[in-house]
């Protein structure tokens, strides 16, 4: 389906297409976007939003903690009028590490208070402090998806070289859904999007008629939403689900943490559920012509963005997720039957194949 998004971050496109990072800007009164780097990273960096409040400011997500990231949120306060010090809060989208990484760091220079959804807060020890229970189940996961044994320690592993870019911080609150965020002056409140992480948030303001959407919707590719060993139930349905939440805001304007600003949701959701569909199609389309294969067979036999073999690792693992994710949704809706082993065999149902 081509794209038809209506691209309302001009600058930050061009820098996009340009391959630089974008400026700084002051997006609303009151509000600014700052880009902050991404190391040996396809999505180069995240966006943070600054929130003006009346006894300083509060940001959405932090960034990687490195220092190249650490000197550009720096810089990008001083570029809004204000510095570290001046940080209140930390609302954090999802616990990945360039939205949370540097959360705990913001913390310690501030005194700032860190917010996060609870299903994410309860992932935290598992994902970044003990993960031996969290790297072995990850290699019990990649052995049922038929990866070849040479390869599981590697993709097992591959998530571990991040934890450094994570300052570890527990949040002082915990966001439920539609909760009222305390940024004095501004009308946020939270929209529980799960999917991509299991407490991904949104915030949408009814007044400005704004939703910053995280990693939940970007406006030229899908985030990854993969079945893994922190998020094992069915992902691509709660994100089908999710989506459908956000249709009903219908804000003037998207502000995502990735890329750049855009209008015209429905239709970037339309996008959306348009590739997921073609995606499931595509599925059945293999299962009709190779009954009996494994997750990771059926991964190989898709298109991916780029060829198999100039992905990373990690990527390669992320994408092995996405596809059980999308089975595991075919499965919920009788679509597809599953042979239990090792590893385990993805057939059509037979209401599927007449």
């Amino acid at each position: 389906m081509q794209a038809v998004t209506r691209i309302t971050g001009i600058k930050q496109k061009a820098a996009w297409d340009q391959q630089v990072l974008p400026p700084v800007e002051n997006v609303r009164p009151g509000l600014w976007s700052i880009p902050v780097p991404l190391p040996n990273n396809p999505l180069r960096y995240v966006l943070v939003y600054l929130f003006e409040l009346d006894d300083g400011v509060a940001l959405v997500d932090a960034g990687w903690n490195t220092e190249e990231a650490w000197g550009a949120l720096n810089g990008g306060l001083a570029e809004a009028g204000g510095s570290i010090s001046d940080v209140r809060a930390v609302v954090v989208t999802h616990i990945h590490p360039d939205h949370y990484g540097l959360a705990g760091r913001v913390r310690e220079a501030s005194g700032a208070w860190v917010g996060l959804h609870p299903a994410d807060a309860a992932l935290l020890q598992g994902r970044y402090v003990e993960t031996d229970d969290l790297v072995e189940r990850m290699g019990e996961l990649l052995a049922i998806s038929g990866v070849p044994e040479d390869r599981r320690p590697d993709l097992a592993q591959a998530s571990m070289e991040i934890r450094s870019l994570v300052s570890m911080a527990e949040p002082d609150i915990l966001l439920e859904d539609d909760q009222k965020i305390d940024f004095p002056g501004w009308d946020l409140r939270t929209v529980w999007t799960p999917g991509h992480s299991p407490g991904h948030i949104c915030l949408y303001s009814d007044q400005h008629q704004l939703l910053l959407s995280g990693d939940h919707v970007l406006p030229r590719i899908t985030p990854n939403i993969s079945f893994h060993s922190q998020q094992i139930a069915n992902p691509l349905g709660d994100y089908l689900e999710s989506l459908a939440r956000v249709r009903a805001l219908d804000p003037d304007e998207v502000l995502p943490a990735h890329e750049y600003r855009f209008a015209d949701l429905a239709g970037r959701l339309d996008e959306i559920e348009h590739h997921h569909a073609d995606r499931l199609k595509a599925i059945e389309e293999v299962l009709a012509k190779q009954p009996g294969i494994s997750a990771w067979d059926m991964t190989l036999s898709l298109e991916w963005s780029r060829p198999w073999d100039q992905i990373q690792s990690y990527m390669q693992r992320a994408a092995n997720g996405e596809t059980l994710a999308h089975l595991v949704l075919l499965e919920t809706r009788g679509r597809v039957r599953r042979e239990a082993g090792i590893p385990a065999r993805f057939y059509l149902a037979e209401s599927a194949s007449g």
